[in-house]
């Protein structure tokens, strides 16, 4: 199938997608105040720049668009036109997550992604749910982590995008 716009307005909608303050980091940021966690937003000083640094308890939070950073759910579509150019560049994105990850990892922290199908669409959780996961994975002090339509679930050190187990 055909992009339907043309590609200076694909050029156009697609520059227009921000990169902090989304409607995701909101309400993800709504939760950690309303849970009583003190954060700072976008630490341009650790590997990744994390959405959400809980120096505190040593966390990191990412929100990841499941398109942008592929997640393995509904909300993730292989593109129809252009497809080697997205996934190439998708691809990168990828392998980026991956690296921070693991840099922060050495470091001493321990991040949490919290994909963007569990703070948004058909299947997202709810508030209550999204919120008693995050308490339960900041305070219980181990291991990095995800969180998407399906809970919580141990994160690969090597590949956020693959669970260990649910």
């Amino acid at each position: 199938m055909a992009d339907v716009h043309n590609p200076a307005t694909r050029s156009k909608n697609m520059r227009a997608i921000g990169t902090q303050n989304t409607a995701i980091e909101k309400r993800l940021s709504a939760l950690l105040s309303d849970a009583g966690f003190p954060f700072t937003v976008q630490d341009a000083t650790l590997p990744g720049k994390p959405d959400f640094v809980l120096e505190d308890n040593r966390c990191i939070l990412f929100t990841h668009g499941c398109f942008w950073h592929h997640h393995n759910c509904y909300l993730f579509k292989v593109p129809e036109t252009r497809t080697d150019f997205w996934l190439g560049k998708i691809g990168k994105n990828v392998e980026r997550d991956a690296r921070d990850i693991a840099l922060l990892e050495a470091q001493g922290w321990r991040v949490m992604v919290v994909w963007e199908c569990a703070l948004r669409g058909r299947q997202k959780l709810s508030d209550t749910a999204l919120k008693e996961r995050l308490e339960e994975w900041i305070c219980a002090g181990v291991g990095s982590a995800q969180i998407d339509t399906q809970g919580i679930a141990a994160m690969s050190a090597t590949s956020p995008h693959h669970t260990i187990s649910r």
